[in-house]
């Protein structure tokens, strides 16, 4: 069987940038055991799969052990090869996921992702927590994942954390976050717990950062950078109970799945 496969450089302009995601396109779904292995095999944080149906595609998500219900540049990946390589004379496209229906649009040469808020709320920090970053937060805060405030963005640049101690955490995932000295605010992203250390540029994560920093600044509209070695910008929007997350993408790899 051979299957298409693209590997694509999310939230970026250039090549070696950004977060790099593989999507495959299929004709029909593969066995679940199939698509797990491709993604073990890819050894990226994400690689999407999608089937066209109709005018939309159904569209999933893979870490290298596990299926996720949501993941931003992998969904901008796909959405990039569809409307550079597959259909370019569309302006959006609508892919159905297990967390509904998500629109992507061109803006430009932005690609804006329509997603659903996540806001987080106030909580005690855990041991594991506090252990694992080895610095005194300014706040903690907790929706589907661990959301950290820092003071500042060299401090979060900076850090170092202990993958095995994060771990150990009830959540699977870590945000952490401060103002920006030229964007508005940025971040790091640390999922041990999905099998990813540290993902270069987190599209989810922000559905979570968006309300915060949002009512924090007391502005809609900002601009964002994820301060991994590999780095990444994103515009957002915060529109109530969806978050707009637009970025660029660029083409690294086109190529073949023999199984």
């Amino acid at each position: 069987m051979k299957i298409p496969i693209y590997q694509i450089d999310a939230f970026t302009v250039q090549v070696f940038s950004g977060n790099p995601a593989a999507v495959c396109p299929l004709v029909e779904w593969l066995p679940e055991p199939t698509m797990q292995g491709i993604v073990a095999e890819n050894n990226l944080s994400e690689t999407a799969f999608f089937v066209k149906k109709g005018d939309n595609y159904e569209l999933r998500w893979f870490t290298p052990t596990s299926e996720v219900d949501l993941c931003g540049h992998a969904t901008l990946a796909s959405a990039y090869l569809i409307l550079t390589k597959l259909e370019p004379t569309k302006s959006a496209v609508r892919f159905q996921t297990k967390s509904g229906d998500l629109t992507v649009t061109r803006e430009g040469k932005l690609l804006a992702l329509d997603f659903p808020t996540q806001p987080a709320s106030t909580c005690q920090p855990p041991f594991e927590l506090l252990s694992g970053l080895g610095v005194q937060p300014e706040e903690v805060l907790k929706a589907r994942e661990y959301l950290v405030l820092l003071v500042t963005e060299d401090a979060v640049k900076n850090l170092k954390p202990d993958f095995s101690e994060l771990s150990r955490l009830d959540q699977a995932s870590v945000i952490i976050t401060a103002p920006g000295r030229e964007v508005d605010f940025v971040s790091r992203f640390f999922a041990p717990g999905f099998g990813i250390p540290e993902d270069p540029v987190t599209g989810w994560a922000h559905c979570t950062l968006i309300p915060f920093w949002s009512k924090r600044l007391n502005k809609t509209k900002l601009v964002a950078r994820q301060v991994s070695a590999r780095g990444g910008e994103l515009f957002c929007e915060d529109k109530g109970e969806r978050v707009k997350i637009a970025g660029k993408a660029v083409l690294y790899l086109e190529g073949e799945i023999t199984i």
